[in-house]
């Protein structure tokens, strides 16, 4: 039987972390990268249609994501509306040096959904960053990944760290929104 996580649509934020188009092209791919995407534009969509706030974060950097470059630009299967709000960040955890936490409070947001890459570095440390910071976090299942050789390893890893951490892993058909 399937168990229900429900969240007030007005008081939730779903964050779609770095899915860029650079890190589709290493050399190792993006576990599940299809899945990814679909499971992403899913929650985009019921988002929309419930009221849920949806924030892209797009990562820049000095290597593969030099900002305006073809590589830091969203996955062409991305579809954001006009009604998203995009935040660049330049670090690990998108809370710092950047507007993302002005613009939750603005809104009134306690409830967090990760989703995005990498599992293990910019999902991981924004997902924490939101526990410091007071949020409910909810990262989905299948709606973050990454390039290693060991990625099934590394979602395991990474969900059970955050869990511990006081992140509740759901899968997105687990959420309700009142």
């Amino acid at each position: 039987m399937v168990s229900f996580t429900h969240l007030i649509p007005e008081k939730t934020a779903l964050l779609v972390i770095d899915v860029q188009r650079a890190l589709f092209t290493r050399p190792n791919p993006v576990h599940d990268a299809s899945k990814l995407i679909q499971t992403i534009n899913n929650l985009v969509e019921r988002a929309g249609l419930f009221g849920v706030k949806v924030i892209y974060i797009q990562h820049a950097n000095d290597t593969i994501l030099p900002e305006g470059s073809v590589g830091w630009q969203f996955h062409p299967d991305l579809k954001p509306n006009p009604t998203n709000v995009t935040i660049q960040k330049i670090k690990g955890n998108a809370f710092l040096d950047t507007k993302l936490q002005s613009t939750l409070e603005v809104w009134g947001t306690q409830n967090l959904l990760i989703t995005g890459l990498v599992s293990h570095q910019c999902v991981k440390a924004t997902s924490l960053g939101g526990i410091e910071l007071g949020y409910k976090v909810f990262l989905i299942k299948g709606g973050h990944s990454n390039f290693r050789k060991d990625a099934v390893d590394v979602i395991d890893q990474v969900q059970n760290e955050l869990e511990e951490a006081g992140v509740s892993p759901v899968f997105p058909e687990e959420l309700d929104f009142d």
